[in-house]
Order: C-alpha cells, then structure tokens, then sequence
C-alpha cells in the first residue's frame, strides 16, 4: 500500500523541478522544488514518542518514503525537524501549533461558527476610535488564536497573507487538512473535494503534484 501510495512521487517532484515551465506554479519560487531526505524509521519513532502520538498513516509513511518537507503545496511542505534534541516543524506560522497538546483531539465539531458570528457583529466600525478597535483585535485575537481550538493539529504550509493549512493529527478529524484564514476573519474550515469528502493529507499532496505537472506541461502564454 505504502509503495503503491509514494512510490515513484519524489522522482516525480525532481522532474518537476528540472522542467523550464516549472516557475509557473504557485509558490515553486518558496521550496524551489527541493525535498527534505526521508525521515528513517528510528527517527520517526523519537518524533512520535516526543510529540505523544502517532501522526496519520499517509504522512508518517511520505516522511519515511518521500522526505520530511520541501516541495510541495503553496509556498512547500513545513518539514519537521531535530534542533538542538527536539523535534519540531518549521515554517512560517509553525509555531502556532502547541506541540505539547498534539495528543489532544481536535475540537469534534471544529471551531465554534456561532462563537465566530458573536464576535465579528460586535466588530467596530472603522470610523470609531482606534482603542476600540484594538480592543476588539485582542478580543479577536485571545479567542481565535487560543491554543485549545487547534489542539491535535500542526501547521504544515503558507500560501502567503497569513493563510495556512493545518494537519489535524488527533480526533475525528484526524488525518484531514484544514484551512486557516483568521488573519482575514474567517474561521478554520476543512478543506474538501468536489464531492464534498473531507482531503487526507495524501489527497491533499497528490493532487497538488497531479496539478502542477498539469501547469508545468503548458507552454508559456497558453491556458
């Protein structure tokens, strides 16, 4: 299954990265099509026993047959990374992730959309004072940006203007990708595919590389 899934994708990415049209797809300037070596398995199992559980089976089995990040989704795959005796991941916005309650679940019903609503219709006006709108920004900001409405979940890639897509490691939702765009006052939402079925981390990766061999084929000018 393993080999049926990954085999063959990081020579996929390598030829990818050699074509000339490949600086036509999105966010290939960031990663320049460049994997991070595989995890081994020895390493997998410290990750997994420092972050207290075990990671979705389609992404723990891309760390150890494909790389640990790089090329890949938006501006590229958060890898994970040993600093200092600790495993971490790294990227723009990683750390809103608490790695310390990575065993947690993940909200079941994801975030409250009520909650949501509540808050954005006690928004101020944009002509009222600014302490009143720095107030409601720190309501916004201590509420949407509490740990425990991503507990169980890691950041793994940016698409730019604080836009960042989440790995949901533990509940329900395990192993689905979510999409964050709190910094433009919109909830966290999962991402789903024409048939409305929430996108696994695997879905989520082979279609973007299905999409850019797509991309990179097409001849400069043509649609």
């Amino acid at each position: 299954m393993v080999d049926q899934l990954w085999n063959g994708v990081r020579q996929r990415v390598a030829a990818l990265g050699a074509q000339s049209a490949s600086g036509q797809v999105f966010g290939s300037l960031g990663h320049r099509w460049v994997l991070e070596d595989p995890l081994a398995d020895d390493a997998l199992a410290e990750l997994e026993a420092q972050v207290g559980v075990r990671l979705p089976e389609d992404y723990r089995d891309f760390l150890t047959c494909v790389g640990a990040g790089g090329a890949g989704p938006a501006y590229g795959l958060f890898p994970v990374r040993r600093v200092q005796g600790r495993w971490r991941w790294e990227g723009d916005g990683a750390d809103l992730a608490d790695l310390a309650m990575l065993a947690q679940p993940f909200p079941d019903h994801g975030p409250d959309p009520e909650l949501l609503d509540a808050l954005l219709a006690e928004r101020p006006e944009e002509e009222d004072f600014d302490d009143a709108i720095e107030a409601w920004d720190e309501r916004w900001d201590a509420v949407m940006f509490a740990p425990e409405r991503t507990a169980g979940a890691i950041v793994i890639s940016h698409l730019g203007c604080a836009q960042r897509e989440w790995l949901i490691i533990s509940g329900t939702h395990r192993g689905t990708i979510w999409s964050d765009c709190r910094a433009d006052d919109a909830d966290l939402v999962p991402l789903l595919d024409d048939g409305g079925r929430p996108v696994t981390f695997a879905r989520w990766y082979t279609a973007w590389l299905e999409a850019a061999e797509l991309t990179a084929q097409q001849e400069p000018g043509t649609t």
